[in-house]
């Protein structure tokens, strides 16, 4: 699986696609290292689909250069799709063919790769090879699609969305998968809007926002860009303006606040000390709390921190 030389495995440097008056990706600028899984995250409409579009050669860009293992599209197609692998976000199936006929037909498509038990064995649908692809539950579809990406052996591979509409129990298969292909010393381009998802898969994450790259960086990185570690939700009865989120930003330990649907958010840097304060102030002011919760800070909340909104407002 190692590249024939030592360019980076993506390099994308001014990429911008527009429809009409509609900037889908502007400007982007992105390096994926060898080995690593590097999450493009954001919203839906964020641009993260057409970038990797892009990429895959399926899109062509207004303007910019990607280099895939240091080859171009233009100039080695052909080499190219010998030596990468797609999962798209959906991926249609002929319902009469069986999981390995499937599996076969794609290993036609290349000159070299990996046996199709092999391949079955490693996505975890041995049992299921003589199924029809019309039989098989979503998360199945999903891995069936993950082998169609793997059999040709790629260094690089790209993973759009591939959780998405799954339920927890076959999200985890995946993100299982996806670790194993990992320590395998695969590089993993993965697009995501599940924060959780990122956090676990990926070495490095770029977050984009209307085409553009907003933060860059570990996922512990990022988080530790909001100077909280614990993030405080909490509702009260009347919602109104006796208590502003900026009446909460002297609080101790507090290090922003926001108001969003009828919910308090506050970023804390010790939860020990901000809670007591709030319950104080909420009792100093005669208002009633309704609902409390905590949770570590993630990546959805540093999305928030940069633009004020939730990923879920999209």
């Amino acid at each position: 699986m190692s590249s024939s030389n030592h360019a980076l495995p993506l390099s994308i440097r001014g990429l911008r696609k527009a429809y009409g008056d509609v900037v889908a990706v502007d400007g982007l600028d992105l390096e994926a290292y060898p080995g690593e899984c590097f999450g493009l995250l954001g919203p839906n409409g964020a641009g993260k689909t057409t970038s990797i579009e892009i990429c895959e050669g399926l899109t062509q860009p207004d303007s910019g250069t990607v280099e895939l293992l240091g080859l171009t599209w233009k100039k080695s197609s052909a080499e190219l799709r010998e030596r990468i692998g797609i999962q798209l976000q959906e991926t249609q199936f002929p319902e009469k063919l069986t999981v390995e006929e499937i599996v076969q037909l794609f290993r036609s498509f290349y000159r070299r790769g990996l046996s199709v038990g092999k391949i079955i064995e490693t996505v975890q649908l041995t049992e299921k090879k003589s199924s029809r692809a019309g039989g098989l539950s979503g998360g199945q579809k999903q891995r069936l699609a993950m082998a169609c990406a793997l059999v040709g052996d790629p260094e690089l591979l790209f993973l759009d969305e591939p959780t998405t509409g799954l339920d927890p129990q076959a999200r985890r298969h995946l993100w299982d998968l996806v670790e194993d292909l990992k320590k395998a010393g695969r590089t993993i381009i993965l697009t995501t809007h599940y924060m959780d998802e990122a956090e676990r898969l990926c070495d490095r994450v770029a977050v984009m926002d209307h085409g553009r790259i907003i933060a860059l960086g570990t996922p512990r990185e990022l988080i530790a860009t909001i100077g909280a570690e614990q993030i405080v939700e909490f509702a009260v009865d009347g919602v109104g303006a006796d208590l502003e989120p900026e009446a909460l930003q002297n609080l101790e330990g507090v290090r922003h606040s926001r108001l969003d649907d009828g919910r308090y958010q506050l970023s804390v840097a010790e939860l020990h000390r901000s809670v007591p304060e709030l319950f104080d102030e909420l009792a100093r002011r005669r208002i009633k709390l309704t609902e409390l919760r905590t949770h570590s800070a993630t990546l959805e909340d540093v999305f928030v921190s940069l633009t004020g909104r939730n990923l879920r407002d999209e």
